[in-house]
């Protein structure tokens, strides 16, 4: 497989890179070769994943990884999770696709853990940067697992996440793994009104905050409305059951 960094202009010591471009570059050199690779897209949240999925299943196999132990209180979190493998499984549907998802052990302490010290900090500032690798670590162990020729992280399409320092610390987990990491910046190319367009025609639930306990404590969310609303929603759910198993230990959903 291309190392994307060759497709990076270094020229200026201060220049900031446009990592939709070097994407771009990539994907060019993919066709160039006759190239179809092997895709781990970290994923938030089923919105995040919209247009990303569109974009990316056209010229590669994607896999969908759903890891983000940030995200509290827990019924929340599942409901995020059947959220994303219902919007998967109608993509596929109506896409004739086969896109895969993936879903990653939830371990809340990790993330409190990792933060630690920055539970003040607002959100987009350092406690977001540190979630943001937390995450991007956890996928690209799991690329080198199981044999993916790059991972990614949707994170990139929403405003709101700073795309670089996501670039960023992605390229220096690659040096670290053997595996290359997929440089992104989303939400260009109108890509995030993309998302809006399909969320509707997809009907999918969109978050009022990030998942984290602290951003939205800051926020003013109320929690116990947040927690209600997941469980109904969830105990309603035909996979609810099937799915409870999977918390503790991870696994292949679809």
């Amino acid at each position: 497989m291309i190392d994307s960094k060759q497709f990076i202009n270094t020229r200026h010591k201060n220049q900031k890179i446009n990592y939709d471009n070097v994407l771009k570059e990539l994907v060019k050199e993919w066709k160039k070769q006759e190239l179809r690779p092997k895709l781990l897209i970290h994923s938030c949240c089923a919105p995040c994943s919209t247009y990303v999925l569109e974009y990316l299943s056209e010229i590669s196999d994607v896999t969908i990884f759903f890891s983000n132990s940030n995200i509290h209180p827990k019924e929340e979190y599942i409901k995020r999770m059947l959220v994303q493998k219902d919007f998967i499984e109608e993509f596929n549907k109506r896409n004739n696709a086969n896109i895969g998802f993936i879903a990653d052990e939830y371990a809340p302490s990790k993330f409190i853990k990792a933060v630690k010290g920055f539970e003040n900090e607002r959100e987009g500032g350092e406690r977001c940067h540190i979630c943001y690798e937390m995450r991007l670590d956890s996928a690209a162990n799991k690329a080198q697992e199981l044999g993916f020729d790059y991972f990614a992280s949707a994170l990139t399409l929403s405003p709101k996440k700073n795309a670089q320092v996501i670039n960023e610390s992605g390229y220096v987990l690659q040096e670290k793994i053997e595996v290359f990491y997929l440089p992104s910046d989303f939400k260009k190319n109108n890509g995030y009104r993309r998302s809006i367009e399909m969320c509707e025609d997809y009907n999918i639930y969109r978050q009022c905050y990030c998942g984290c306990v602290f951003a939205a404590a800051d926020q003013g969310i109320d929690m116990k409305d947040v927690n209600k609303n997941a469980k109904e929603f969830n105990r309603n759910h035909k996979d609810f059951e099937n799915f409870k198993s999977l918390l503790k230990t991870g696994g292949n959903i679809i």
